[in-house]
């Protein structure tokens, strides 16, 4: 009985952790269709922004849930004026300019901060289930995730600058024709996305620590979430979480972390053929 709740924790948390870094990217990749491979670096870039303020003194909570969100969010605004505003409607350009600025956030911060992982020890200590340990900062990253995807389905659903960011997403030009600054809503809402993408990285810091590739490991199963998930942003990146975590952590169980990683892969390419367009282009094509 110890041994299955201790599953099941992980089993929540290898979704949660998916829904995490996933949900940035949905912002960016499902409202706003830019294909966007520096995300992988903008989760880099909150871990980084959290640990080495720690190292200096400051509040690890503080960082992570303050530092970390916003740095990255201006980060990601100046990135849309300066790259991606230029490119809208134009994938191959988009693609190989994120991919070029992946590359280089990846030299520079090896260069300036060295190749080496840096990490921050998870607070909160441990509980003990029957004879197991359990750290009690997994039940923080569940928390966290649930918060964050419920507070960006309410702000696109209910608050005005959700439905005008919607409405400009799904027709443009007869936003700006109402005099909705199109230019701005683009900008605020890549910085939203990539505000979560740090705050993502932040909170999984203390986990798997950070270094100047961390990246790589996440951009892999954000897009494999984000596309398998379909058109709803929300529901679909819960989904297709559910689906891939679930998988993914028993096989890990069964067998190795390896062949759970190999599980993941497979069942996302299954169910592609199955459902070229994904969980929720299939069976929910209303909502969020």
């Amino acid at each position: 009985m110890d041994f299955f709740a201790v599953v099941v924790i992980q089993v929540v948390y290898a979704i949660a952790t998916l829904a995490l870094i996933s949900i940035g990217l949905a912002i960016i990749y499902g409202m706003m269709r830019v294909i966007n491979f520096a995300h992988g670096e903008f989760l880099m870039l909150g871990g980084y922004a959290t640990v080495i303020p720690t190292h200096a003194g400051i509040n690890l909570w503080f960082s992570m849930l303050v530092i970390a969100p916003v740095t990255i969010g201006l980060f990601g605004v100046v990135v849309e004026r300066l790259i991606v505003r230029r490119l809208y409607g134009r994938v191959i350009e988009t693609m190989l300019a994120t991919w070029g600025l992946s590359l280089l956030i990846i030299g520079l911060v090896s260069w300036i901060i060295g190749y080496y992982q840096e990490g921050a020890a998870p607070p909160l200590g441990s509980i003990l289930i029957g004879s197991y340990h359990v750290s009690t900062y997994t039940f923080f990253v569940i928390l966290a995730t649930s918060v964050i995807v419920v507070g960006v389905y309410v702000f696109f659903k209910f608050t005005p600058h959700g439905l005008i960011a919607q409405g400009t997403m799904q027709n443009d030009r007869m936003a700006a024709a109402l005099g909705v600054n199109v230019h701005k809503v683009y900008a605020v809402t890549f910085g939203l996305g990539a505000a979560l993408s740090g705050l993502a990285g932040a909170i999984l810091a203390p986990m798997f620590g950070v270094m100047p590739i961390i990246g790589i490991t996440y951009i892999t199963k954000a897009f494999i979430v984000v596309v398998s998930g379909g058109s709803l942003v929300i529901g679909g990146t819960a989904s297709a979480s559910v689906l891939f975590g679930t998988i993914s952590q028993i096989v890990t169980f069964a067998t190795t972390p390896i062949v759970g990683e190999v599980a993941l892969l497979v069942a996302a390419v299954l169910l592609l053929r199955l459902l070229p367009q994904g969980i929720t282009g299939r069976f929910f094509r209303r909502g969020l």
